[in-house]
Order: structure tokens, then C-alpha cells, then sequence
């Protein structure tokens, strides 16, 4: 199965996004780009139904239209990492949970470092949240795209939501 790639640009900078026809494989941003690569193999510049939704709803969510994705995607990685990021879709929008919560919702209380590493490994950021998770401290703790995009997610969910709140309790 062709896997394709794009780079698109947003307000957090440029991200790239892998997708086969099936499903979405990678968004990361750009200076991870050449480690997704290495994970996935070949892709072919372009673009296939699944880049162009994913483009769409990225563009939605940092407008604020949208807290919640609706993508087809495949995991790439062992079954642990694969658990970690099942767990990261499961906390909610505008929300934060630390690597040991992270990890007590895998029934491993004792694992928030190896949580933290397979994190640093989700192959499909904003969309598969690792930016929610939080040190234990409150500090926001690592990132691979950086912890200042890590900031601005955490920033932009907590903006909406409170707007989102407001709104719903005026009345509108």
C-alpha cells in the first residue's frame, strides 16, 4: 500500500502528515519528520483522501471548531507503546492527566517513566494527545515537538474550552 506525505503549515509551525489509503500513519512536526520516516519507510510526496481530512480537521481544532478527531489510524509500535497511546485518546479535550495517571490507566501504577518514553515515541501527535499529559508537579514535562507547542496546545484547549463553558452558560 502507497504511503504519502505532506507538510502543512499551522499556527504552531509546519507539520507532517503520513497517511495510506486506509488510514493516518504520522503527524509530527517537522523536525521529527525524518524520524517517522526511518519508522515508516518510503512515502511519496502527495496526497490521499486521509491527508486532506486530517488537513481539515487540524485546521478545525486550532480554529476551535473542533475537540474531537474522526480519523481512521494505525498504530506503529510495540504493544506497550500501543497501549500508552490507546490511553491518550481516552483523556478528555482541555483536560491533562500526569505520566502516573497515565500509567494507572494502564493498570501499571509504577511505569510513568516508560509512559513518558513511549509518549515521546506517538507517532501521531495532536491527534493522539501526548501533549495532554502532564509531569505530577503540574510542569508540563517533555514534548517532542517541543515544549513550547506543547504550551500552546494545552494553552489553545484551555482557551476554548473556557469559551465553550461561557458560552453554554449564557446561553447561547
Amino acid at each position: 500500500m502507497t504511503l504519502y506525505c505532506k507538510k502543512i503549515s499551522m499556527v504552531i509551525g509546519t507539520l507532517f502528515i503520513a497517511a495510506d489509503a486506509a488510514s493516518l500513519r504520522a503527524i509530527t512536526c517537522n523536525k521529527n519528520e525524518e524520524r517517522i520516516r526511518t519508522t515508516l519507510g518510503r512515502c511519496k510526496t502527495g496526497s490521499n483522501a486521509i491527508i486532506l481530512a486530517t488537513e481539515q480537521q487540524l485546521r478545525e481544532y486550532f480554529d476551535g471548531k473542533r475537540i474531537d478527531f474522526d480519523l481512521p489510524i494505525q498504530f506503529n509500535g510495540t504493544e506497550f507503546q500501543q497501549k500508552c497511546w490507546q490511553a491518550l485518546m481516552r483523556i478528555p479535550y482541555g483536560e491533562t492527566l500526569s505520566y502516573s495517571g497515565q500509567a494507572s490507566l494502564l493498570g501499571q501504577p509504577g511505569a510513568a517513566r516508560a509512559v513518558g518514553t513511549a509518549n515521546g515515541h506517538n507517532p501521531i501527535s495532536i491527534v493522539v494527545p501526548c501533549h495532554r499529559v502532564i509531569a505530577k508537579s503540574g510542569e508540563p514535562g517533555g514534548y517532542a515537538g517541543g515544549i513550547e507547542i506543547k504550551k500552546k496546545l494545552l494553552n489553545l484547549e484551555k482557551e476554548i474550552l473556557h469559551k465553550l463553558r461561557t458560552n453554554y452558560t449564557a446561553g447561547e
